[in-house]
């Protein structure tokens, strides 16, 4: 996993420090590191295939979080790119405003259609997650003032929940430590507790916990009022914000609460959806719920190309496509809405995706993956093993028993994901957690190696830390 290429020649070492340099010099990254990144710089990837990644080294190692959450169906394949070659020279580009269309971007809103729950048949794309949420609300809010409800514009979301880094989508967002030195609309959008289990009142039940979650929403909804609540935006698992799994009844009696009040219910499947979790959608599979509206993205493409996707009812259709005036348009959309390309790549993922029973097979290795990463919760310095399938999360704390974090300054998610790096695996350091998302065609003996790899690297970790009296 970790050998050295003896293909790099001297001439590809001067052309990766010539990208390392204009990298440092001129790429601003997404959340920068500015404390370590003008001394260190990038790390450098050049090839990738299967679920490997290749560094400009010629090192090679197992991609444990499928690049951010999202190539679920591995590296290098070439069937993808031979569609987005064949849709490059049909048509590569032609504006969606109005009424115009290509046939990737009708054929994929269809597939969406027929794979999304419920009556959630309308799709309107743009080029990510953060994109389609920001979608959600001006549809949301264009939906009540076509009902003659101008009022109800208050969105409520949950702390710790992640919805993109788009100026609403961000607001949205409820993990704290991402809104440092940035403004957010605190006017507009309202959060909840997390309903984070391992975190509850050792005095109360799971259920109490439940229903003690679902009570808080009600009641923000009242302290706001109904008449002005629009929609509560809810991740079916929490991805950024720590792989948070909620109590089970949690969705479903949220939704409730959501129709007493005529609030619309968005479910941001950004990450859960095609596959992770062993369904294409898991709003209704995995959590019994048929939400008003469902954010997608990552999983549509398995990162291949930019693409996302607001997937909305026929209640919401059917209100917002009325004219709102003489000569009045609906006035929401995006250059690329519905890029001929990015959608093939769409349709050709999904493709795969079904033809080669992607989510039987995450039902099955993916609850061995579950398994043999909760093993690690007998580790000292791991509090709490939690998520679902291919989508875990590692809570490392100070004492088992108290449940205490560490010093800050300790950085253990990095230093595991370090000591993981050294020894051929990749995986996400988020404070003092360490998070999993590998593609979804891992083999029993790549489960093994992640496994492994993190027990050792847990182990040595501990030891260090011990060492610094940081234990």
């Amino acid at each position: 996993m970790n050998s050295l290429n003896p293909n790099v020649t001297a001439a590809d070492a001067a052309e990766k420090q010539k990208v390392w340099e204009a990298d440092r010099d001129h790429f601003m990254h997404p959340w920068t590191d500015f404390s370590t990144f003008k001394e260190t710089g990038s790390m450098v990837f050049t090839a990738a295939d299967g679920v490997s990644i290749e560094d400009a080294d010629g090192k090679r190692y197992l991609d444990g979080i499928g690049g951010l959450w999202c190539v679920n169906i591995g590296y290098g394949r070439k069937e993808i790119a031979e569609a987005v070659a064949d849709q490059i020279c049909a048509i590569p580009y032609f504006s969606t405003f109005g009424h115009h269309t290509t046939p990737p971007a009708a054929k994929l809103a269809a597939k969406l259609a027929d794979l999304a729950p419920g009556d959630l048949n309308h799709v309107f794309y743009g080029c990510g997650g953060s994109v389609a949420n920001d979608t959600a609300v001006r549809l949301i809010h264009f939906y009540f003032n076509q009902l003659g409800k101008p009022t109800k514009k208050q969105i409520i979301s949950r702390i710790d929940g992640y919805h993109g880094s788009t100026y609403m989508a961000m607001s949205i967002t409820g993990v704290q430590f991402d809104h440092i030195g940035f403004d957010i609309d605190e006017k507009l959008v309202h959060h909840i507790s997390c309903p984070n289990p391992y975190r509850r009142n050792p005095d109360l039940s799971e259920e109490e916990f439940c229903r003690q979650k679902v009570d808080e929403l009600e009641q923000k909804i009242l302290e706001i009022g109904p008449d002005n609540v629009a929609a509560f935006f809810a991740e079916p698992i929490m991805g950024a914000g720590g792989v948070i799994v909620p109590p089970k009844g949690y969705h479903q009696a949220t939704l409730e609460v959501c129709r007493k009040y005529d609030v619309l219910y968005v479910s941001d499947e950004v990450v859960t959806a095609f596959g992770r979790l062993g369904h294409m959608f898991a709003s209704q599979d995995e959590f019994g719920i048929v939400p008003d509206i469902i954010t997608c993205a990552k999983g549509l493409t398995s990162g291949y190309l930019p693409l996302g996707a607001t997937i909305f009812s026929d209640r919401i259709y059917e209100v917002i496509s009325k004219p709102q005036a003489d000569g009045a348009i609906f006035t929401h959309g995006f250059t690329y809405s519905g890029h001929p390309v990015s959608c093939a790549a769409g349709l050709k993922n999904i493709e795969i995706l079904e033809r080669e029973g992607v989510c039987d097979h995450v039902k099955d290795v993916g609850a061995y993956f579950e398994q043999r990463i909760r093993e690690l919760g007998e580790l000292e310095l791991v509090g709490d093993v939690r998520g679902r399938k291919f989508m875990m999360c590692l809570e490392n704390v100070a004492d088992k028993r108290t449940k205490a974090l560490l010093d800050p300054k300790a950085k253990v998610g990095n230093r595991i994901a370090d000591a993981c790096q050294k020894r051929g695996l990749i995986v996400r350091p988020l404070a003092h957690m360490n998070i999993l998302s590998p593609p979804l065609i891992l083999t029993r003996e790549h489960v093994d190696f992640i496994a492994e790899t993190l027990r050792e690297s847990i182990l040595e970790v501990t030891e260090t830390l011990r060492a610094e009296g940081f234990l």
